[in-house]
């Protein structure tokens, strides 16, 4: 999803096939291009006849995806003016890279562009003063043009995003 503020988007299209593999890809392509901060950066889920998850890059600045355009596209990746859908699942935003360790959700919000916190099962909007346990993974994803954090409670009355950052396989016990 285009960020509201955010009006140039980059589309990547990737042969990543799991999203540990995107995420990887979509931090050492920041890393590489050196990004500025403000870039939202997101997976998209694509099945057109070749599964896979490609790429977004979105930011205020044109010359900034106009100059990682041009390098992508020199290195021999695929790159589109645009997006995939408008869900996409951030993983760089603006504020990630603070979200570390047990936050209440009041900081989560302050120190990130998340807008929003929902807990699954639950109707109601969690206290600002509940605390996440980020497990160094926060992946929220775009909804109605705002950046959604979906959580699940936890021990203690805490929170977790719904996101595994260490998933199981289905079936790997056998």
């Amino acid at each position: 999803m285009t960020p509201p503020a955010a009006p140039y988007v980059l589309g990547i299209d990737t042969d990543a096939t799991t999203l540990r593999e995107a995420d990887r890809l979509l931090q050492a392509l920041a890393a590489e291009l050196a990004l500025p901060e403000g870039v939202f950066g997101c997976t998209h889920l694509v099945r057109d006849g070749r599964p896979r998850i490609a790429l977004s890059l979105a930011a205020d600045a044109e010359p900034v995806l106009r100059t990682a355009r041009d390098r992508l596209t020199a290195r021999g990746h695929e790159v589109r003016d645009g997006t995939w859908d408008a869900t996409g699942r951030a993983v760089l935003y603006p504020g990630a890279a603070t979200l570390t360790g047990t936050l209440t959700l009041a900081e989560l919000l302050a120190r990130s562009a998340i807008d929003r916190v929902t807990v699954l099962g639950t109707p109601d909007e969690p206290s600002p003063d509940t605390r996440l346990v980020t497990r160094d993974h926060v992946r929220p994803h775009w909804q109605d043009g705002r950046l959604v954090l979906a959580a699940m409670p936890a021990v203690g009355g805490t929170l977790v995003p719904f996101e595994d950052p260490a998933p199981t396989p289905c079936c790997a016990d056998h």
